[in-house]
């Protein structure tokens, strides 16, 4: 408190020589700046009175120890292996500080803001106020516009923010500000067959031998991918999940319905003992849950079709969807649903033990000082046991484009110069595609992957990374792609400003071509990344109920165990690229490989 009194005190005697003059409040600095990525243009200014819910975080001077808990927690060789913490010894962890808190209530208070005014986290790290623009460009020094996207999307922005000096030290972030990036809309990785219906499904095949695992696999896995497809490729079949505690969760955005009459065919067909079970529905920030059969969603259906075909879960619907189109007449939207859906399961005293998210976007759209503060509660998340995967995208290093004369990867610093995309976010559980048997990187669109320019590499993936590396020839993509980077969310304060090696992407990876769901009561043929991550947090499930069975607890952030003590259960994928931004891209990008769940399950045990 008496750093806050301080800062109040000195500001108020700089005002004193001007005391006859008319005053002015104290000095401003700029806190962030970027510049608008591709693709966004300004196309007006919004109404004085447009609502903005504006987002607050404030800094977490404890961070460094929930990471170390992370880690011990999720360390097989450690003695802490597996004793994950509760949401409240989460919250005591990252609680602000004292003074930011006061600094923080003081500022809100001088623009005559109160606390009936505020929503804060159970931590008190992020405040969250629903304010019009006209006072939050008081606020913030600032001018918002109404900014649109070529593919007719529309936020209401701005590319740069001030505070008080007095403050920076006590706000981390501040949005809907400078966040252009279309996670807030979040781009699906779901890419499409060319046929309208799928075809029947093929019988009496000769089986064919995983040359990984040693099990037969029915051959019409070539072309068309089912439970029991997964269950043979991955060597789980006969596992169950139904343990008691044992849970999945499937997020949902852009009013993507999952639908319950589709899930019933696709139970019918492919997992009978399941028929007539369902799931959850959780709506968040007004999601809705429409059933109308022609309204089913595509990317909803693929993931709580093969990730609830081993156990029934929840699946999460976020309300907000772009195009939107801010004006008077408009009701508040932020079109950042993602960040709604982190708030509600951070608050959660028991969310799923593994949570399946197939969306992202490039990571250069999204400011450092955000992505940071999403790593942090993806840490979270981890440090309470859950296993978080997500899709690695579909457009190889960046555009999916081998071509250099039309490829469109540019940087977003005003250079404009040719750089490979990685996707956000990297600091999860991300997995890659494969097809066929014996199994190969996706041909029909290229796997997302490549290294991270925000996050640097955690050592876990040391030796697997260097050892990919140490193949490339000398000088290979020079200047495409940064191996080092200078910041990091699960990284000790100490070390911030020394360079490190840059996260590789994805984890693993999992099959992700020609699934066969249900949509709209057909049989349709669909595939991406979208696919993969789903099926990776249902084989995951699979192995959260063999330690719930015995006792034990939930497998929590999955990277550590599979790096190390996992690495022997996976299955190396030694073909393929992922072509983007005018290259081939890397050579096989399929991460550790994909997974041998028998293996794994005598691992964890």
């Amino acid at each position: 408190m008496r750093a806050v009194f301080r800062a109040w005190l000195l500001c108020v005697l700089a005002l004193i020589p001007f005391a006859v003059a008319s005053p002015r409040p104290c000095a401003v600095k700029l806190k962030e700046r970027v510049i608008p990525p591709r693709g966004w243009a300004q196309s007006g200014t919004p109404h004085a009175d447009h609502k903005i819910v504006l987002r607050i975080g404030l800094p977490q001077p404890n961070f460094d120890v929930l990471e170390t808990h992370l880690y011990e927690v999720s360390d097989p060789e450690h003695s802490k292996y597996g004793a994950h913490l509760s949401r409240e010894e989460v919250d005591e962890l990252i609680a602000p500080h004292p003074d930011s808190v006061s600094a923080v209530d003081d500022w809100l208070r001088s623009h005559d803001i109160h606390d009936n005014d505020v929503i804060r986290s159970s931590a008190g790290d992020w405040l969250t106020l629903t304010l019009p623009v006209r006072l939050v460009e008081k606020m913030l020094d600032t001018k918002y516009h109404v900014w649109k996207h070529e593919d007719g999307d529309s936020v209401v922005r701005t590319t740069a923010y001030s505070l008080p000096e007095t403050l920076h030290d006590h706000i981390d972030v501040i949005q809907p500000t400078t966040m252009f990036g279309q996670l807030r809309g979040m781009r699906s990785t779901i890419v499409w067959s060319d046929e309208a219906e799928a075809s029947p499904l093929a019988k009496d095949l000769a089986p064919i031998i995983n040359t990984a695992t040693g099990i037969a696999v029915d051959a019409s896995c070539n072309t068309t991918i089912t439970v029991k497809c997964l269950q043979q490729l991955y060597n789980a079949v006969g596992l169950t999940s139904h343990a008691r505690g044992n849970s999945i969760g499937i997020t949902g955005y852009l009013e993507e319905f999952a639908n319950f009459q589709d899930l019933q065919s696709f139970y019918t067909e492919q997992v009978p003992a399941a028929a007539n079970s369902s799931f959850a529905v959780v709506p968040i920030k007004d999601g809705l849950n429409n059933q109308t059969l022609s309204q089913a969603g595509a990317e909803a259906n693929l993931d709580v079709q093969f990730a609830f075909g081993v156990l029934q879960g929840t699946f999460y619907t976020t309300g907000g969807r772009p195009p939107f189109v801010p004006d008077v007449g408009t009701p508040t939207n932020t079109n950042e649903p993602y960040q709604d859906w982190l708030d509600f399961i951070l608050a959660h005293p028991n969310p799923p033990l593994a949570i399946s998210t197939s969306y992202g976007d490039h990571e250069q759209t999204v400011p450092k000082s955000y992505a940071i503060r999403t790593c942090k509660s993806f840490a979270q998340l981890g440090a309470r046991g859950v296993s978080l995967t997500f899709s690695s995208g579909d457009n190889g290093v960046g555009d999916g484009n081998s071509n250099p004369a039309s490829q469109t990867c540019f940087t977003n610093d005003g250079k404009n110069a040719t750089r490979f995309q990685p996707l956000f976010p990297a600091s999860v559980t991300s997995v890659g595609g494969t097809v066929g048997v014996p199994e190969v990187a996706v041909t029909r669109f290229y796997s997302g992957g490549g290294f991270s320019d925000y996050f640097e590499r955690p050592s876990y993936q040391d030796k697997a990374v260097k050892a990919f590396l140490k193949k490339l020839p000398e000088g290979t993509y020079e200047g495409l792609y940064n191996p080092s980077v200078h910041m990091s969310c699960m990284l000790k304060s100490i070390l911030t400003h020394i360079v490190l090696f840059a996260i590789g992407i994805p984890d693993v990876a999992a099959q992700g071509d020609r699934f066969r769901i249900y949509l709209a009561g057909v049989p349709r043929s669909i595939g991406g990344t979208s696919a993969s991550s789903p099926t990776f947090a249902g084989l995951v499930a699979t192995l959260n109920d063999h330690r719930l069975s015995q006792g034990l607890p939930p497998l929590g952030f999955l990277n550590p165990l599979l790096y190390s003590k996992g690495l022997k259960a996976f299955n190396d994928i030694t073909v393929g690229h992922n072509s983007g931004c005018g290259t081939v891209g890397f050579n096989v990008i399929t991460g550790l490989g994909t997974p041998n769940i028998g293996e794994l399950k005598k691992l964890i045990a």
